[in-house]
């Protein structure tokens, strides 16, 4: 019996979802012992918020360039953004999670009214966000990997996509806005 991943893409999709957010909440929670991963220097664990701020930035770009593309029915280079997308995301989330198992969550500097009625609306909605697209990106994803480009058309990728598209910008946007509060307004 042949098994193809196409034939499996939402087995697939729950699979990575659940990997992937236990590997976060795993890392929030502090389940991954700090001394299991070598210790960079602090130049370096200081200049991944940074980094990653232009990581999100430059996705921001390639969201949009890809939706934009396929508007113009530019498939191939579509394809190129969103996987350049992902490919962001991904590094993002392994620089996010390495400095948050080493040197752990970021105190807030500013004011506790800003804290309060900006900051933390602001950094609830991106986390769940972020947690709302694992598995709508990995299913858009796998949907797209997994057939020929001709054949995503006969899918819900289009759908899907639209919605994961949406969400992903909008926590990549307050991601950067978290960044600027903590790191260039305050």
């Amino acid at each position: 019996m042949e098994l193809r991943a196409r034939d499996h893409v939402r087995g697939l999709t729950a699979v990575l979802s659940v990997v992937s957010l236990a590997l976060v909440f795993g890392a929030v929670l502090g389940a991954i012992p700090r001394g299991t991963i070598p210790q960079a220097p602090d130049s370096v664990l200081n200049a991944i918020p940074h980094m990653n701020a232009a990581i999100s930035t430059v996705a921001i770009v390639a969201i949009l360039a890809g939706v934009r593309f396929i508007r113009r029915g530019e498939t191939k280079n579509h394809r190129r953004m969103m996987l350049t997308s992902f490919g962001l995301f991904a590094t993002f989330l392994v620089l996010y999670l390495y400095k948050l198992v080493v040197k752990g969550t970021e105190t807030f500097p500013g004011p506790d009214s800003v804290y309060q009625f900006v900051y933390l609306p602001t950094l609830a909605v991106h986390i769940l966000l972020a947690i709302v697209c694992v598995p709508v990106v990995y299913y858009v994803l796998l949907l797209a990997l997994t057939r020929p480009i001709a054949e995503v058309f006969d899918t819900k990728h289009a759908r899907f996509g639209r919605i994961a598209a949406s969400l992903w910008l909008i926590s990549f946007v307050l991601g950067d806005v978290v960044y600027v509060l903590l790191y260039v307004v305050y």
